[in-house]
């Protein structure tokens, strides 16, 4: 189970970098509990199709992957040039680094619970130099 279920997570970060958030039906279920809030399948993708509006080249990369029995782990490194406001943060035009942990139940080989935390800190502080 636990190569399966990291192949298919690597599937599903294939699709957000390639933008497909069209196909999430086949990684996540209807709905999804986002940060303790249930969200609809076009909410969750929409929570994600935001950032990368805001960031055109943000892409997920995988830092570092640990799964086990139905639960996915992932420290996501980010390397991006924000072009309009994320996180309540504007954009300066400085190229930043950041991660985000991320923590993922999956139920039938698809996507039922995030949790979700991104070092906004650091991300503050490069953006102001």
């Amino acid at each position: 189970m636990p190569l399966a279920l990291a192949y298919q997570y690597r599937r599903y970060l294939d699709c957000l970098n390639a933008r497909r958030f069209d196909a999430l039906d086949a990684f996540t279920h209807d709905t999804v509990v986002y940060n303790g809030e249930t969200k609809t399948r076009a909410q969750y993708a929409e929570l994600i199709a935001q950032a990368c509006d805001a960031i055109p080249d943000l892409r997920f990369d995988i830092g570092l992957l640990v799964v086990e029995g139905d639960l996915v782990a992932c420290r996501l490194e980010f390397r991006c040039t924000p072009e309009k406001p994320f996180m309540g943060l504007a954009p300066t035009g400085r190229r930043v680094a950041f991660c985000e942990h991320v923590f993922y139940r999956f139920r039938e080989d698809r996507i039922a619970e995030v949790w979700s935390l991104i070092d906004r800190d650091s991300l503050a502080r490069q953006l102001a130099g």
